[in-house]
């Protein structure tokens, strides 16, 4: 998935069983692919976004969605040893994985570290690739935000109206 291309559709069970959809959401998402529950560095990557996920809403009025292969129980467990806050989604065959062109990392090896900012169409507005530096991709993401809320209030997002004239 490139900038400025449409997020692909998607419903997957989360850490409860319970289906999300991308277009359920109609306001910018932030959409993290992680390469497993549970590991270092996703530990590092989830716990940032759980730190932040309360800013993100409030500040942006975005929310955020992690993705890996483990199934539901895997997640659940993810989930609840860090109390996470936000929907983990089981993506067990990477069917989504696939669908948003995630390269794989470590020569291969791995399940790749993306992160995917939304805007509230589910238009691509930025993407950050980068397996080593989990915690640098909720930094990112708000950088992204900000951009996105910046540009809606330089367009008119706020206006009611604005919408008519676009």
């Amino acid at each position: 998935l490139a900038v400025g291309e449409a997020a692909p559709e998607f419903a997957l069970a989360d850490q409860n069983g319970k289906t999300v959809s991308r277009s359920q959401f109609k306001k910018p998402l932030v959409v993290f692919f992680y390469p497993a529950d549970a590991t270092p560095g996703c530990t590092v990557e989830a716990t940032k976004f759980n730190e932040r996920v309360g800013d993100i809403r409030k500040t942006y009025g975005a929310d955020v969605i992690g993705i890996s292969g483990q199934d539901v129980e895997s997640k659940q467990k993810f989930a609840v040893e860090l109390g996470l806050d936000f929907p983990i989604l089981a993506d067990e065959n990477d069917a989504i994985r696939k669908e948003f062109g995630v390269p794989k990392a470590a020569f291969g090896l791995l399940p790749g570290r993306v992160t995917y900012v939304l805007d509230k169409e589910g238009v691509c507005q930025a993407v950050f690739q980068d397996l080593a530096d989990a915690a640098g991709h909720v930094d990112f993401a708000e950088k992204a935000l900000a951009e996105i809320k910046a540009s809606q209030k330089a367009s008119g997002g706020n206006n009611i109206f604005s919408s008519l004239f676009n």
